[in-house]
């Protein structure tokens, strides 16, 4: 292998053990991370001895000259953990750019989603022991995580989980799609990874990750790679494979969780919280990481209980740093439009920042997020799918 595919095995094993160990409550597992990636990007410029210029990548930079600007000007009510923000931010430029110039090679590029299929398709049938086997708050049957909630493996929340398979998702559906030999094999797949954000219990997951399954055939079609029978056929072997796996996880903890009444509305009060922070400084923010702490001054109630998210990644983002922050996010989220549509398993990134709107798949979890961004990158590296034959099918 040449140093380009080497990088891109460093860079997948540096994103997988991120996932697997950011259950973590300890620093050191989050640092060993963060040097890793850092190690690995300066080692590519070295390589190189250049910079990869993209407008994402500058608008990621400004988010970290951004949280700088917060510290150093006093506008933050929290600078150290401002700065440990920008940390993340900068972490996240780092992977983002690894993934945009790493991921420029077809063949690389292909392999690293290969790897990154099977990663998420052993993690999801772990994950879905582990909601059955495993007493709550514990990792992998044997880690104390210091939560009581049901563990997806090396997650804690069923909802970062389900943001998780919803960038994984599209790489076993486009295969599903353009592989007429191991169709079956992958919407199995694809399957098993949907039923086992069911088994979690996350309601807007399970509903993204269902669009998922029906909106990426129908784009494939729209540009041509697929006939309306292999469409036909995709789609039908992915419903009946999920009635399957699905009736095999068992599909009453989702159906209680979508009867349940109001399920929004302590949601809908952090959101007119942050929106009320947003109000009492627009251009400014109540610096980046500093939710939290500004919080109880804008809460509508109290149940005792600490608030340590928005549940609301865009809210929260512009909250903490501002409409100018916000702005930058948007930014990044229009310039992924087009490549995330070209590339067809981009659209899961789609999913995951609409996903953001009700919930925290962004936050908290810093090597996640991070995980996000590399394969954003990656996404933009991609070439386009309308130059593949068609597929017709057998």
């Amino acid at each position: 292998m040449d140093r380009v595919q080497w990088s891109l095995v460093l860079l997948a094993a540096i994103l997988f053990l991120g996932i697997l160990s950011m259950w973590v409550p300890a620093r050191w597992a989050l640092s060993a991370f963060q040097i890793a990636v850092f190690a690995l990007a300066a080692a590519r410029i070295v390589q190189r001895k250049s910079l990869t210029i993209h407008p994402t990548a500058v608008l990621l930079g400004m988010a970290v000259v951004w949280g700088l600007v917060q510290a150093s000007m006093g506008w933050s009510v929290d600078r150290y953990k401002t700065l440990s923000e920008v940390l993340n931010w900068t972490t996240i430029l780092a992977v983002f750019c690894l993934g945009l110039e790493l991921g420029g090679n077809k063949q690389s590029r292909e392999r690293f989603l290969s790897w990154l299929l099977s990663f998420g398709t052993g993690l999801a049938a772990i994950s879905m022991l582990t909601v059955f086997s495993s007493p709550e708050g514990v990792i992998f049957w044997l880690f104390h995580a210091g939560s009581d909630r049901r563990t997806l493996g090396p997650f804690v929340y069923y909802n970062q989980y389900a943001a998780f398979i919803e960038a994984v998702l599209p790489l076993a559906l486009v295969r599903a799609i353009l592989d007429s030999r191991r169709r079956m094999l992958y919407s199995v797949i694809g399957a098993l990874l949907l039923a086992s954000v069911v088994a979690g219990g996350s309601r807007a997951g399970t509903i993204l990750c269902l669009a998922e399954v029906m909106v990426i055939p129908l784009v494939a079609l729209g540009q041509g790679v697929i006939s309306r029978r292999v469409v036909a056929r995709v789609l039908l072997a992915s419903i009946c494979t999920l009635a399957v796996l699905g009736a095999v996880a068992g599909w009453e903890v989702i159906w209680r969780r979508l009867q349940e009444p109001n399920p929004y509305a302590v949601r809908k009060d952090f959101l007119l919280s942050s929106l009320a922070m947003i109000r009492d400084r627009p251009l400014t923010g109540f610096g980046l990481g500093t939710w939290p702490e500004v919080y109880p001054g804008f809460a509508r109630f109290d149940d005792g209980l600490f608030a340590n998210q928005a549940h609301n990644d865009w809210a929260q983002w512009a909250a903490e740093g501002g409409i100018p922050f916000f702005l930058l996010m948007v930014g990044v989220v229009a310039g992924a439009v087009r490549p995330a549509f070209r590339s067809l398993w981009g659209v899961g990134l789609l999913a995951v920042f609409v996903h953001c709107l009700i919930d925290y798949p962004m936050q908290q979890r810093p090597a996640l997020a991070a995980f996000f961004f590399a394969l954003l990158g990656i996404a933009m590296s991609s070439g386009d799918h309308r130059r593949t034959p068609r597929a017709d099918g057998p």
